[in-house]
């Protein structure tokens, strides 16, 4: 199977995630500023290294709906950089609006891990899943240090392309963990 079809298998469960969990909890995260759904991907990833270290988990959620949370918050940081942070009930979006801005930044992702899967030679492949986790981690202590800088970069790429190459790194452990 070739990657873009796996990318697109992983992508519809978490379009699945975000859609049911807009139903039940509508558009709340849209009052979370890009610090905080930062924070949030963060801790998903280091439950997920604790347990690769450990190789015991006390509670009953494995990695895999972790990755799926990176993923997922990933984007929604993306549509938080676009939009900026609503302040009030009435700034919240429909759902369907919302899920639709999801669509369009896993889209992006999709052509942006092709482009990259294309002079990289799938070299992820290869790579160990505690990597993966490692790099997410290596992504979002960046995307620390560009907030505490007010966004600003003097040489390296901004905080969106750190959030799409975590959800490419992602989704590739969770190619790695639910297809291969």
């Amino acid at each position: 199977m070739a990657t873009s079809e796996e990318f697109d298998i992983v992508a519809e469960k978490c379009i699945d995630i975000f859609s049911k969990k807009a139903y039940d909890y509508g558009t709340a995260w849209r009052i979370l500023r890009t610090e905080s759904m930062t924070d949030q991907i963060y801790i998903k990833a280091q439950r997920i290294r604790s347990i690769e270290q450990k190789g015991v988990q006390k509670v009953d959620e494995g990695v895999v709906p972790e990755y799926i949370g990176i993923v997922n918050y990933s984007a929604m940081a993306l549509i938080q950089l676009e939009l900026g942070v609503a302040n009030t009930i009435e700034e919240l979006m429909p759902a369907d609006k919302a899920i639709e801005l999801f669509k369009k930044y896993l889209l992006n992702a999709k052509n942006l891990m092709l482009n990259k899967n294309h002079d990289y030679d799938e070299a992820w492949r290869k790579m160990r899943i505690s990597s993966l986790t490692d790099i997410i981690l290596m992504k979002l202590l960046r995307i620390k240090q560009i907030e505490d800088h007010h966004g600003e970069t003097k040489i390296s790429e901004g905080l969106d392309a750190n959030y799409y190459d975590i959800i490419n790194y992602a989704v590739f452990a969770l190619i790695k963990l639910t297809i291969e």
